[in-house]
C-alpha cells in the first residue's frame, strides 16, 4: 500500500510487510572533502533509500522510515509495521525512543550556559558538583567529547542484554548512583588522553545542567530547546515508562536464538536520563540539527567548539556531544546515532543544515539491523553513484547494549 504525503512532500516507497532483502552497499571511503551545501549535494537517491529501509526489515527490524527535509521538499518511506501485535504500518510521524541522540540536546543545554557566563568548558567538573570525580584534571570539555576517561557502567548493566534490560526496566536511579556504579572500575584512560565513548560522560552533564540551573533536565530541554523549536512531539518524561500519543513500539533482539524479540517500548529509560531517554519524531530530529548547524541554539563561538572534531574511526569523528560522519561521496554531515533497547536512530544534517535526515528501525540488539540502517545516509547525502556500491564500510557499533559491538 503506498502511503498518503501531505504538503510538498515527495513519495519514496510503499509502506509494505515485504521481506524482501536488498543489498544496502555503500562506495569505499574517502576523506572528506571540502564542506559542501545542501545547494550543491545531489537529488536524494529516493529509490535507493527505500530499498535500504526494505533490507532493515528484511534484517529483522518490525519496522523501518526515514524521512529527509530538504528545506523545499519533504520525503517520507516506511516499510513494515509499528507494532508486532497490531500489525499497525509504521509511520515517518511515529514517536520513539531516541537514545544517544540525547546527548547532542544535553550538549546544547550546557554550551548555552557556557554562552551565559555560568560555566566554563575547560574548567573541572569538580568545580561545579565539588568532590564527585576521583580526578580534578577532569574537565567540562573532556566529558562532552568523551574523552573524560570515565569508565562506561552499561558494559556491566546490559552484558547480557534481554536480562540486564529486564533488571532495569521499571527501575528509578540517581544520577549518583549511577556515576558510582562508573567508579567502581579503572578509568579507560588519563583525561583528555584519548576517546573513549561512555554513557557515564552525559550522565555527569546532566548533573551539572541540574547543579547549575537549579532545574530538572526536563525544564531546561522544555525551555531552552523543545518550546523555541516548537518540538511538540519531543518529550523528557523520566521516570514514567510510556510514550505519548501514538508511536512505534520498540522491539529487543532476543540473546537466544530463535527466541522472540521482547517488546521493550515501556521502560523508565533511568538507566540512561540525560544520555540518552528522550521521546521524540523524524520531524522534530530534522528540524532540531538544522537549527543547530545553522546556529539558532548557540552563539557561532559555542558552536565552533562543538564542532572541534577528534577522528574515532575511518569514517567518524566526535565533537562535544556531535558527530561527524565522512561519506563516500566527500560530503560531511552532522548529528547523531542512538540506541536504547527497542530503537536504532540515525539523525543528520547537511553542513548548512539545509538538507536533514532521520531514519529509525524499532529493533536493536542486532549488527545487522543496525549496519543496515546505517547506509541510509549515502542515499540521501551521496543520490545516485554512478560506480557500484561496495560492502567495505565500517562496521557501525552501538551507544548501548554491548551484546552488539561498541561504537569506537
Amino acid at each position: 500500500m503506498v502511503s498518503a504525503m501531505v504538503c510538498r512532500s515527495a513519495v519514496l516507497g510503499a509502506v509494505t510487510l515485504s521481506l524482501l532483502a536488498v543489498p544496502a552497499q555503500a562506495a569505499p571511503l574517502k576523506t572528506a572533502a571540502k564542506a559542501r551545501t545542501a545547494a550543491t549535494l545531489p537529488a536524494p537517491d529516493t529509490a535507493g533509500l527505500s530499498a535500504v529501509l526494505r533490507s532493515v526489515v528484511a534484517k529483522g527490524a518490525p519496522g523501518a522510515m526515514a524521512r529527509i527535509d530538504d528545506g523545499t521538499q519533504v520525503y517520507r518511506s516506511s516499510q513494515g509495521v509499528a507494532d508486532r501485535g497490531t500489525r499497525r504500518a509504521l509511520t515517518t510521524s511515529d514517536r520513539f525512543r531516541v537514545g544517544s541522540v540525547t546527548k547532542t540536546f544535553s550538549a546544547v543545554v550546557l554550551l548555552q550556559l557556557v554562552d551565559e557566563g555560568r560555566l566554563a568548558l575547560d574548567a573541572p567538573v569538580n568545580r561545579y558538583l565539588p568532590g564527585l570525580l576521583p580526578d580534578d584534571r577532569i574537565t567540562v570539555r573532556h566529558v562532552l567529547s568523551h574523552r573524560s576517561g570515565l569508565y562506561d557502567y552499561t558494559n556491566d548493566m546490559f552484558a547480557d542484554s534481554v536480562s540486564g534490560f529486564e533488571a532495569v526496566r521499571n527501575k528509578v536511579f540517581t544520577y549518583r548512583q549511577l556515576v558510582d556504579m562508573s567508579l567502581k572500575k579503572a578509568r579507560t584512560n588519563a583525561p583528555g588522553a584519548a576517546y573513549s565513548y561512555s554513557n557515564t560522560n552525559f550522565v555527569v552533564a546532566g548533573m551539572l545542567i541540574e547543579k547549575l540551573t537549579g532545574h530538572s533536565v526536563r525544564t531546561e530541554y522544555q525551555n531552552r530547546i523543545f518550546k523555541p523549536l516548537k518540538l511538540n512531539d519531543t518529550f523528557y518524561v523520566h521516570p514514567d515508562t510510556k510514550i505519548p500519543g501514538q508511536h512505534a513500539s520498540g522491539y529487543l533482539t532476543a540473546d537466544r536464538a530463535g527466541a522472540a524479540p521482547v517488546d521493550a517500548t515501556d521502560q523508565t529509560a533511568s538507566w540512561a536520563q540525560s544520555a540518552g531517554a528522550i521521546i521524540s519524531s523524524a520531524r522534530d530530529l530534522d528540524t532540531f540539527y538544522s537549527a543547530l548547524v545553522r546556529g539558532k541554539l548557540t552563539s557561532a563561538a559555542r558552536l565552533a567548539e562543538m564542532e572541534r572534531f577528534t577522528r574515532v574511526n575511518s569514517n567518524t569523528s566526535y565533537g562535544l556531544g556531535l558527530r561527524r560522519r565522512d561519506l563516500s561521496c566527500g560530503v560531511s554531515v552532522y548529528g547523531h546515532t542512538g540506541a536504547v533497547q527497542g530503537y536504532f536512530t540515525y539523525a543528520f544534517t547537511s553542513k548548512d543544515g539545509r538538507r536533514s535526515v532521520t531514519a529509525l528501525a524499532n529493533a536493536s540488539n542486532s549488527s545487522d539491523v543496525l549496519n543496515t540502517l546505517a547506509t541510509t545516509l549515502e542515499p540521501v547525502f551521496c543520490g545516485k553513484q554512478r560506480s557500484p556500491r561496495s560492502a567495505a564500510v565500517p562496521l557501525e557499533r552501538e551507544d548501548v547494549a554491548p551484546a552488539v559491538p561498541r561504537e569506537q
